[in-house]
């Protein structure tokens, strides 16, 4: 398989899954050799004559879950009549039970598929020997930990255990204390540190500008492979068609789709025949791809855990990658925080300007023309007509016209567009403030009649007002209350934000922007901030308590079983509906 030497998690694990009763913690990023430090000496101990379960491999998702199985098939290629069973919802459960009855000797499985074989009796782990936990503490983040429990207490407890993580949260002591025998903890580079071999980029651009900025990434490097994280499957989906619609190499990848539409899109980008895969975190899981150049975050994640986990999809087995975030000035103080738990420090990008991006690509392209392979003899018979009908132009010329045929239209994109502005991160937040309740200097404060309540958050806030109002908004300050907030814009935008704003409505409920009172903080605008002029239902009056309770202001606020609190509020952002 062209391995030549153990990398250092292989070289530290082997030889304790080779004794017995050794169980063992290894703290690894991903990409570092885990599957085959645990893979082959389990594949060493397995009596091939007795087909039961000897090993099981608990991991996330199904795709992880796949590759695992199919690494554990190469490595076992010399060993005759050894089988391997991937156990994974989305797939027939009939056609694993009658596996499993034929006799397996290791099963790699999803906790949640496995609980279903074993509720049914059709998965006998009574002579498992080696289980191992491989990403455990992405399980624990998926809400596993019940699942583990169970069946860790079915399996006997002389039994060898490994634990995999690349992340040391609390959660995984509690399992580690109840399950495993005095563990050896086995830690490649620092406890939850980045990879070295990974270079981190953050760009600081205003919410409006995210997408720009994300095109303008991929044009500047124009070989790039790579993954862009996503929050959520509809953003996933909507940043993947944009890029589709613009004439990107790029698919989606998130849970509502099938299995057969999942493993169709990541055939199609482990051969690389999609540049740029846009993601969730949990669908991107168990990508084993060893040559990815970038990992882009489209915003960056509420975890440290799942930066560490998405960066770590690039620079694996030693290679160097990129990891870039496309940020807002709100989020500084989360790349402080990445910073301090991986021991590195970020390095704030210039956004490329479409001269610089136009010259990238011109040069790549001669760079491909000087390197092609040119096949002389399917050719030959073409060439004399070429050269008459092109004699008449130079070599001067014909380069030209080569590039300007490749480049035209990326030359009268840049050409026609803006550079973008990057943030100034130090304002406004850094600036002076004053009393409590009033604005900053140059600042007007506004009030507006969504809150805690409403699911707000303040880059959601952001890019309501980006959404609602035309142009670039600087906005400072915000405070968000329960039932209402407060923003603030520079006071030559004042009155364009409040004009725009109160024109829209997000699901069926007018927003209601106001100047805030100078003194006070008592959350009331010139005409009483707890005013609204409409409700979640579309603007009728609900005097039912069923799924929500009643307001001061008329409307309801969503209850435990209103469909409208489940969702995010950015997802019913303004659709452009402009009420007369």
């Amino acid at each position: 398989m062209g391995y030549e030497s153990p990398m250092p998690v292989q070289e530290e694990v082997i030889p304790f899954l080779l004794g017995e009763d050794n169980d063992v913690i290894a703290l690894a990023q991903t990409g570092t050799g885990k599957t085959a430090a645990y893979g082959l000496p389990i594949l060493q101990k397995i009596n091939v004559s007795q087909y039961q379960p000897q090993a099981l491999i608990l991991c996330p998702t199904r795709e992880l879950c796949l590759q695992i199985a199919d690494d554990l098939n190469d490595y076992s290629k010399y060993i005759d009549n050894l089988k391997v069973l991937p156990v994974y919802g989305g797939s027939s459960i009939e056609s694993q039970i009658k596996t499993l009855k034929r006799g397996v000797h290791v099963v790699v499985a999803t906790p949640g598929r496995l609980i279903d074989l074993m509720n049914r009796r059709t998965v006998d782990l009574s002579n498992v020997k080696n289980v191992i936990l491989d990403e455990a503490d992405e399980m624990l983040n998926m809400g596993f930990t019940d699942s583990i429990n169970e069946i860790l207490a079915a399996i006997p407890e002389n039994r060898n255990m490994l634990l995999f993580s690349a992340t040391m949260p609390k959660e995984i002591a509690s399992i580690t204390k109840r399950y495993m025998k005095d563990p050896k903890e086995i830690v490649i580079g620092k406890k939850n540190e980045g990879n070295k071999n990974i270079r981190d980029i953050y760009y600081m651009v205003r919410a409006q500008d995210k997408y720009l900025a994300l095109k303008r990434i991929a044009d500047y490097y124009p070989n790039i492979y790579g993954i862009i994280f996503c929050r959520t499957r509809k953003e996933t989906q909507e940043i993947a068609d944009k890029l589709i619609q613009d004439g990107y190499n790029a698919d989606s990848l998130h849970g509502e789709l099938s299995q057969a539409q999942r493993d169709y899109v990541m055939q199609k980008f482990r051969i690389k025949n999609l540049q740029l895969l846009v993601a969730t975190d949990v669908a991107a899981r168990g990508l084993d791809v060893d040559d990815l150049t970038h990992v882009i975050n489209y915003g960056l994640p509420d975890e440290v855990e799942s930066y560490t986990h998405r960066r770590g999809r690039t620079g694996r087995a030693g290679k160097t990658g990129i990891a870039i975030s496309i940020c807002h000035v709100k989020e500084k103080g989360k790349i402080r925080e990445i910073e301090r738990v991986i021991n590195k420090k970020f390095d704030k990008g210039e956004m490329p300007t479409g001269e610089q991006i136009c010259e990238k690509q011109l040069f790549n392209l001669v760079d491909q023309i000087e390197k092609v392979k040119v096949n002389e003899e399917e050719i030959a018979s073409l060439m004399p007509s070429i050269y008459r009908k092109l004699e008449w132009l130079d070599k001067e010329d014909i380069i030209k016209r080569v590039v300007s045929l490749e480049f035209n239209r990326m030359i009268d994109y840049y050409k026609d567009n803006d550079d973008i502005e990057v943030v100034d991160e130090n304002t406004p937040r850094e600036r002076g403030r004053r009393g409590k309740g009033e604005s900053e200097e140059g600042y007007t404060r506004f009030f507006i009649n969504f809150g805690k309540v409403d699911e707000l958050t303040p880059p959601q806030l952001i890019e309501l007002v980006n959404k609602c109002v035309p142009g670039k908004v600087r906005i400072g300050r915000i405070d968000l209350r329960d039932n209402f907030s407060f923003f603030e814009v520079e006071e030559g935008e004042a009155r364009r934000v409040m004009d725009s704003m109160n024109g829209f409505e997000v699901d069926g409920r007018r927003i209601s922007v106001e100047p805030a009172q100078a003194k006070g903080d008592s959350g009331k605008g010139s005409r009483g901030g707890r005013r609204s002029t409409g409700s979640f239902n579309g603007g009728r009056r609900d005097s039912g308590r069923k799924n929500g309770r009643r307001d001061e202001r008329g409307g309801r606020r969503p209850g435990r079983n209103d469909d409208r609190s489940k969702r995010k509020f950015y997802e019913d952002a303004p659709r452009g509906k402009k009420r007369k």
